[in-house]
């Protein structure tokens, strides 16, 4: 839902965030993979951060000012510069200043951060659209911090992680694009933006799929690689992004040491012992980059991909449990199954921890209809396990399942219409289902 005391912010209900968790938690697992670090950094940092980032130059008209009021309490006459600050549009400052934080060597390169921290940006109101353009979003924000000898190979791991979350959605065909300097704000020298282009060209052509060029559609600090899906109507968005940038790190003044810094700053190898006594700093390359992009647009389009028919995984309505009648022990026994498929924990047994929840969302329907109606609403609402409960499954605690939407198991078998089982086995069935993100 929406509401007009903040425009642009979508407030995400109980279904929406299951979603939007079930993303994040999807990315954290492949962070292990591909080599990220996760980091929390604030939401609003001083002008002069974004003065030195180059933002407040180049991207100010999207950006919100915040003005702390505390000076002006005591001595309005010194409120200033200081007291102004600027809600983050995205994550790259605050990561350089991570960076910086300690003394790093060429063998600690390259350093990857992600983030799922929110971002703020001044969208104009005609611009905004549902979930796909919004004021306050979250990004899968990720900084690479890489010896020039590295761009190309983490560029390429980039593409081939965004290959493995589109396969595993389903989305696509997606085309890559790279944009190139634009003709107005931009820093940085024309040498440094031909090298970056280039850069970036050798590493799309070494990835095998087909691009295009978008000729002036990089950002201020360097050109890019993005991602364009197209929804069911047709129109083009724009959701995974990888960007070269040269400036930030210079405008940080970050750097590692290594040796023979010359050639190093050049990408380039020498076994000349010579060069190699020498030591000093260079500045590393950053590399921008978001999978999903905006999380609250990727959930606007596998909306409408699955139409109501989710994966399992990703389903925020899992397992419907439907009662033959309303007896006290046949909606004593539901509630006990939905028990035993949440991990729910009896807070008076001390060999029931925590930890054995499984986040599934189980709900039960005990209301005073037939079990046939039950099942046409709950299919109706798109639930992927329909389980029945009745007075002849009490003594031998199993239930009746419905697997039909469940697709194939994890050893490929088609599930059966309609099964017997005790409540535990249907457990480990749906964990090796939701851990295959089939």
């Amino acid at each position: 839902m929406t509401s007009i005391y903040s425009p642009g912010s979508p407030i995400l209900l109980p279904n929406g965030a299951r979603i939007f968790n079930r993303l994040v938690e999807f990315l954290r697992r492949q962070y292990t993979r591909y080599g990220f670090d996760e980091v929390i950094t604030p939401t609003i940092y001083k002008k002069a951060l974004w003065k030195k980032s180059g933002h407040l130059e180049n991207y100010s008209d999207d950006m919100y000012t915040v003005t702390s009021t505390s000076p002006s309490r005591s001595d309005p006459a010194k409120a200033g510069e200081e007291d102004e600050y600027g809600l983050k549009p995205m994550n790259c400052p605050g990561h350089c200043l991570i960076f910086a934080s300690k003394r790093h060597g060429y063998r600690d390169l390259p350093i990857r951060y992600a983030d799922f921290s929110p971002l703020h940006r001044n969208e104009i109101s005609g611009a905004l659209s549902g979930l796909t353009r919004v004021r306050r979003f979250h990004q899968d924000d990720g900084h690479i911090f890489c010896r020039p000898s590295q761009i190309e190979e983490e560029i390429w791991k980039t593409l081939d992680f965004v290959r493995v979350v589109y396969s595993t959605f389903k989305l696509g065909p997606y085309r890559l694009t790279l944009s190139t300097r634009p003709k107005g704000n931009s820093i940085g020298s024309l040498g440094e933006w031909g090298a970056a282009e280039a850069a970036l060209k050798r590493a799309l052509e070494a990835s095998g799929q087909e691009w295009m060029i978008n000729e002036g559609d990089g950002a201020f600090y360097g050109p890019k690689i993005d991602i364009i899906l197209r929804d069911s109507d047709g129109k083009e968005h724009q959701t995974a992004t990888i960007q070269l940038d040269f400036q930030l790190p210079k405008r940080f003044e970050l750097g590692y040491v290594a040796p023979a810094p010359d050639f190093e700053k050049r990408g380039e190898i020498t076994t000349d012992p010579e060069e190699l006594k020498k030591h000093g700093l260079v500045a590393p390359v950053l590399i921008h980059r978001a999978v999903l992009g905006s999380v609250e647009r990727l959930m606007a389009l596998l909306i409408e991909h699955y139409n109501g028919n989710w994966p399992f995984w990703l389903n925020p309505r899992q397992v419907i449990i439907m009662t033959v009648n309303d007896s006290q022990l046949v909606v004593d026994h539901a509630k006990k199954v939905r028990d035993i498929l949440v991990g729910r924990q009896d807070s008076d047994s001390p060999d029931n921890p925590v930890s054995q929840a499984t986040n599934f969302v189980v709900d039960i329907d005990d209301r005073q209809l037939p079990v046939g109606a039950k099942s046409h609403h709950a299919k109706a609402k798109g639930y992927s396990v329909f389980l029945t409960v009745g007075p002849r499954q009490l003594s031998s605690g199993s239930i009746t399942c419905d697997l039909s939407r469940l697709g194939n198991d994890t050893e490929g078998r088609p599930h059966g219409e309609r099964v017997e089982m005790l409540p535990t086995e249907l457990l480990k069935m749906l964990k090796a289902k939701a851990d295959a993100y089939l």
